[in-house]
């Protein structure tokens, strides 16, 4: 493990520029995949980019989330994060794996092969003004729900700057605020309306957004035993009392 050295050292420096890039990095590829999933304003969605046989795009499709899921999954995990950390600087652990995730999902979508097969088209324009503002809705409430714990910390940017000032990391306090008082999981809910809610779905965008909801289903189900062996009681019983994924009035206490 990399032993520390003096506050604003160049070492520290470059731990908290790699930070920065793998933030902004994860901007520029979270906001392509917004146009990417909504057919709109970038070249290769996912319906329109490289042809493809229906068997053999699909297959490519299915293998490209696959390898996104187990590499957003397994690097999620304490162990992996233990092995990691003998390899890197620990402060850069966080932001080593938004940085990778981000290539991961830019992987997917550079190598997308469409299947423009319609499973259903609404022609209703209220109909379709409709989902479009469900998918609008889906990404602000992933996006706003990040800000709900810590922003910063959860994409590395905390954990470089308090390596570059040299400030301790206070131990994790588990809090349910906002949108966290109503469902577990709020940032995967938004991200479910938004792969759900398409005027046209296509088999490509069906494959999509069917192998995503799995992966979200499975991945939750590994990070909450983590949070709970990290979280404790605490975590437990907000988990008694608040559904996963679908928001319900919070019951009194």
């Amino acid at each position: 493990m990399a032993t520390q050295s003096n506050a604003n050292s160049p070492g520290r420096v470059a731990l908290f520029v790699y930070g920065i890039v793998a933030y902004m990095a994860f901007n520029v590829v979270v906001t392509y995949a917004i146009g990417f999933l909504g057919n709109f304003l970038v070249p290769v969605t996912v319906d329109e980019g490289r042809t493809a046989a229906t068997v053999w795009a699909g297959a490519v499709d299915i293998v490209l989330l696959v390898l996104f899921g187990l590499q957003h999954s397994v690097m999620a995990r304490p162990r992996f994060k233990a092995w990691m950390t003998r390899l890197i600087p620990p402060p850069i652990e966080r932001s080593t794996y938004v940085l990778i995730s981000s290539v991961a999902l830019a992987l997917v979508m550079w190598q997308w092969r469409p299947i423009p097969v319609v499973v259903w088209r609404l022609e209703s324009i209220p109909a379709q003004t409709v989902l479009y503002g469900l998918f609008a809705l889906g990404w602000i409430t992933t996006f706003y729900a990040t800000f709900l714990t810590d922003h910063n910390e959860l994409f590395g940017l905390r954990q470089v700057y308090d390596w570059l000032h040299d400030r301790p990391r206070p131990p994790a306090k588990f809090q349910a605020a906002s949108l966290y008082r109503f469902v577990r999981h709020p940032i995967m809910s938004g991200q479910l309306v938004a792969f759900w809610a398409a005027p046209t779905m296509t088999a490509g965008h069906l494959l999509f957004s069917s192998v995503m909801s799995a992966y979200i289903l499975i991945g939750i189900h590994f990070e909450e035993r983590d949070l709970g062996a990290a979280l404790g009681d605490d975590y437990q019983q907000y988990r008694s009392r608040t559904p996963k994924l679908i928001p319900r009035i919070p019951r009194g206490r």
